[in-house]
């Protein structure tokens, strides 16, 4: 299994997903080697570690620097404090893929699987050194991460293109993300399976005590509406802004936190500031662990406005933990939760109304935060891992 983040060196629902997944097909008797680019103090129990940048490992060496979704212009850092990628994301993706083959010889195995088009470069060299199936995992395309199809990365595109081509099997994490792979990328839809992300226990972030400050607030009679995400285009947080300024119009008792980093955290600072509500939004920049917890325990309500959402495994983090939520439609999660607030990405009027209801009325809120909780409870990873497992018995079957 090839990735491209681990917890805890994630900076998104990608490692996420690769530690849950991982788990869950441990659990069905799965022997697993995943992958990475990078050696980096991360580990699993159930799963033997690779890294492609080991000594043993020949690969071609290149001056590069690398986040998981291609965004921003921030280095990511280890916990020593020493980068962790180099400077150029394709340069770095290159590097990785030249070393597929070599470790795959070396690891014996009966599928090849790679998550994102980070990791298909990789895959496609393992399973043709080996002439294993190969089957691919897609939880984003380029069409998300640009909010539709303008400015497309070429090269990104043709990547993820020629992978899902060459697999035996491609897995979506939606019917959302399906549709677009169909559509966009020209895959016959017998070929795409959808397999929902999932949440459990050890995947859920853990509770801590370290925002105290938000809690007073709250108790003081404030409300808190949340953000919480890569601050980018694909997410909406321009569209997250337009209505904190509505419904700090009509309660000026609503306070907004603005959590994650990414390549428009200064401009939705300065938007802000445009907007005359720098003073009522909070920007904490990136949060994980116990800080992530105690976000969503601390928010009256948690906001998704993305603009093109392949999944949103935060959705499922909020419900678990009993916090109201309000997704966009455009999202893949949108498809698999029904006790949840729902909106167009773009109607600025009805999510301020939906916003205001949550907060005005303690009934609303009671019910979607009993009823979310119990629905996220049986969203399991170890039900997609059940999903999975079927997939690759059937290719594992067609092979033959």
């Amino acid at each position: 299994m090839f990735g491209w983040e681990f917890p805890p060196h994630h900076s998104g629902g990608l490692g996420i997903a690769c530690l849950g997944l991982t788990r869950a097909l441990s659990a069905l008797g799965y022997q697993l080697v995943f992958v990475m680019p990078k050696k980096l103090p991360v580990g699993a129990q159930w799963a033997k570690f690779v890294f492609a940048d080991m000594p043993e490992v020949k690969a071609i060496g290149v001056h590069s620097f690398a986040m998981p979704y291609g965004t921003g212009t921030r280095v990511v850092y280890g916990q020593d404090g020493a980068p962790v990628y180099g400077w150029n994301l394709y340069g770095e993706v290159v590097r990785y893929a030249s070393t597929g083959a070599q470790i795959a010889a070396r690891e014996d195995c009966d599928v090849i699987y790679a998550h994102d088009w980070l990791s298909f470069g990789a895959g496609i060299e393992a399973a043709r050194a080996t002439g294993k199936p190969l089957i691919v995992h897609v939880h984003a395309t380029e069409y998300d991460r640009c909010g539709g199809p303008w400015g497309i990365n070429p090269d990104v595109y043709a990547i993820e293109k020629r992978g899902m081509e060459i697999a035996d099997a491609v897995i979506a994490v939606s019917e959302y993300t399906k549709n677009i792979i169909v559509r966009e990328y020209g895959i016959r839809a017998e070929k795409v399976h959808v397999v929902h992300n999932g949440i459990d226990a050890a995947t859920m972030p853990q509770a801590g005590t370290t925002l105290s400050r938000l809690r007073e607030l709250k108790r003081s009679g404030y409300a808190i509406v949340l953000f919480l995400g890569r601050v980018t285009l694909q997410k909406g947080p321009d569209y997250f802004l337009r209505v904190a300024q509505r419904v700090r119009q009509k309660n000026p008792k609503v306070l907004f936190v603005m959590s994650g980093s990414g390549d428009m955290e200064a401009q939705m600072m300065r938007y802000a500031a445009q907007l005359g509500i720098a003073d009522k939004v909070l920007f904490t920049g990136f949060v994980s662990g116990s800080e992530r917890h105690e976000m969503y325990v601390a928010a009256n309500l948690f906001v998704m406005p993305s603009v093109s959402e392949p999944f949103g495994i935060t959705t499922l983090e909020a419900m678990r933990l009993g916090t109201p939520v309000l997704i966009s439609k455009q999202s893949g999660v949108s498809e698999a939760v029904n006790h949840v607030l729902k909106a167009d990405f773009w109607d600025v009027e009805d999510m301020t109304n939906k916003i205001l209801a949550v907060v005005g009325y303690a009934g609303l809120s009671e019910t979607l935060s009993q009823n979310g909780s119990r629905e996220a409870e049986g969203l399991t990873w170890d039900r997609a891992a059940q999903k999975v497992d079927n997939i690759i018995e059937n290719v594992l079957k067609s092979r033959v």
